[in-house]
């Protein structure tokens, strides 16, 4: 059947079923049971079968494009904008269009007249434009789960962010921290959701209380230092925090110089720590300070004291441009973005199901901020 066109009626004389059964099959609708709908799937995919886009543009009323809705406040962080790149490169291979939509979102029936379907990216249970998006009358992909109630079927591409927060913890311990600390985002959404909760439960596993303190998601790097300088004046025998938010692991750094803590090594500051992480020597006990009695007030800069590692849940330029750089999760935004997109594309398309669920991967990326080689 090369030589033109697969139809519908095609698929379904192959796979020895009614037009409309395939019509559901492949569409994710209908009472069909799941062995003929793999079925049809499988005998659409050898021959070759592709839905007609300009027929199905007529019976959808298509616009010709798709929406975007990103967290309210995220949009100056490199990481969303780096998703958006990515998505709109994507949906633009299957001829579509994306429409960044204004953070407050819009009534659902309007939305639906605008668009073919919709990207929502960590969606926030407590963000009230999102119950509307998601129950617009169009097909939804959401980048992450949304934990908040929802009337119909959402797809959704989703990432393990406690297996990314626990490699993080798992990897400054390897390096001799043993009163790890967690700058964790506030909110409702499913990442910040995930890591509050895995600091929490490593932490009980491991034996290890992790000192654990609330930022907000798009916390700047002010507030992270402040934050940090807080943390470490109170509780000096923190040897390694992770910081959450996109963008705010410099002010933990700038925290870490003012209190006299060297960055990348457990030692002393006195700068004879190794690459190894454990200055040449033997890691602070909990509750106890190394070379120095007790913490500097706050504005001065100790001549010594115990070294620090840090880390972040989230690279980017200022994880990497770093003095020193800093051990990050890359969590590879371009590529998520296509991802959504791609799946949002699929639908459209008939090629995939309405609710379903895609994995992206992310690395861990190692520099001198845990003292490992960069």
């Amino acid at each position: 059947m090369t030589s033109r066109t697969v139809t519908l009626l095609d698929v379904a004389r192959a796979a020895g079923v009614s037009k409309s059964t395939v019509s559901d099959a492949l569409q994710g609708s209908g009472r069909v049971a799941e062995a003929t709908r793999d079925r049809v799937r499988a005998v659409a995919e050898e021959l070759g079968y592709r839905p007609n886009s300009a027929a199905r543009r007529l019976r959808r009323a298509s616009t010709g494009a798709v929406g975007l809705h990103l967290p309210a406040t995220a949009t100056r962080l490199d990481y969303y904008m780096n998703l958006a790149f990515g998505a709109v490169e994507r949906a633009q291979e299957d001829g579509l269009d994306m429409v960044l939509l204004a953070p407050s979102g819009a009534a659902g029936g309007r939305i639906a007249s605008r668009v073919d379907g919709l990207l929502v990216i960590d969606p926030e249970a407590g963000d009230s434009a999102v119950p509307g998006l998601l129950d617009a009358g169009v097909p939804v992909v959401t980048g992450e789960r949304y934990l908040g109630p929802s009337a119909g079927p959402s797809a959704a591409v989703v990432c393990d962010n406690a297996a990314s927060l626990t490699a993080l913890l798992d990897h400054v311990t390897e390096r001799g921290a043993r009163r790890p600390a967690v700058l964790a985002p506030s909110g409702s959404s499913a990442w910040a959701t995930a890591l509050r909760a895995t600091a929490r439960s490593w932490g009980l596993a491991h034996g290890v209380e992790v000192a654990l303190r609330t930022v907000p998601f798009t916390a700047t790097p002010a507030e992270a230092e402040e934050t940090t300088r807080a943390l470490l004046t109170a509780d000096p025998a923190v040897d390694a925090v992770i910081c959450a938010p996109d963008g705010s692991a410099p002010g933990v750094l700038r925290a870490a110089t003012a209190l006299g803590r060297e960055v990348g090594t457990l030692g002393g500051g006195g700068g004879t720590g190794g690459s190894n992480g454990t200055g040449g020597g033997t890691p602070p006990e909990p509750g106890t300070i190394a070379q120095s009695g007790t913490p500097p007030e706050p504005g001065t800069i100790a001549r010594s004291g115990p070294g620090l590692l840090v880390a972040a849940c989230v690279d980017g330029p200022a994880t990497r441009g770093a003095e020193p750089p800093v051990t990050a999760v890359d969590l590879r935004p371009a590529a998520y973005g296509r991802t959504c997109a791609e799946l949002l594309c699929d639908i459209l398309a008939d090629r995939a199901a309405p609710d379903t669920v895609r994995r992206h991967a992310w690395s861990l990326e190692t520099r001198a901020s845990t003292g490992s080689p960069g």
